[in-house]
């Protein structure tokens, strides 16, 4: 599968091959669901906590008679039906992380890919390098090249240049290739891979 490489002025800078393996997959809904909710749930925080009727600072003293009151027989005041007392079966800070298996991981990058791919939504860049930090120079290399709501993937080190420039414009990610990941290349409309990163991915899955 061949598919054209740009430069950031939009111009052609020749063609490079995909590999079927990593680009040419038929995409599968039910993978990507599973790659995209374990990273959300690996990520969502877990702090939310109410005290049980154990921390609460009340007495533990019986404050009324076993008998004689027409009331209920209570033994404190921390029980969850008195205002103040503790929480019954309230929420623990815990991870909500639960396992994936490595190999599902790894496939579900690779339909994230190639669901980029097959629907003309991945552009091939020569490199990703800017002479100064200027966001006004980003904003208009990304206008040329079409680029609205974009992941940004480069090799192994990012150009300091073109990621600060390329910071403050909205729905625009740059992220060093080791950083990919399946929920950031789905929320986003373009998947932009330098040749560098495309070199590097290809080797993870050979």
């Amino acid at each position: 599968m061949k598919i054209d490489v740009q430069t950031l002025e939009a111009k052609k800078a020749g063609t490079v091959d995909l590999t079927d393996e990593v680009f040419a997959l038929e995409p599968r809904q039910d993978i990507l669901h599973r790659m995209v909710a374990w990273q959300l749930a690996k990520r969502q925080a877990g702090t939310h906590k109410t005290k049980g009727r154990s921390e609460i600072s009340l007495t533990g003293k019986k404050f009324v008679k076993q008998k004689g009151s027409g009331g209920a027989r209570h033994g404190d005041r921390k029980a969850p039906q008195f205002r103040g007392g503790g929480k019954a079966f309230g929420p623990v800070v815990r991870s909500h992380a639960f396992d994936l298996p490595k190999k599902v991981r790894a496939l579900a990058l690779r339909h994230a890919l190639s669901s980029k791919a097959k629907s003309d939504n991945l552009i091939v860049l020569d490199e990703a390098k800017f002479a100064e930090p200027k966001t006004k120079v980003a904003k208009e290399a990304f206008a040329k090249l079409g680029l609205t709501s974009a992941l940004v993937i480069d090799g192994a080190e990012l150009d300091q240049n073109f990621a600060l420039a390329a910071r403050n414009l909205p729905k625009v990610d740059v992220l060093p290739v080791q950083g990919i990941n399946v929920y950031d290349i789905l929320r986003h409309e373009k998947l932009v891979l330098t040749k560098a990163a495309l070199e590097s991915l290809e080797a993870r899955f050979k």
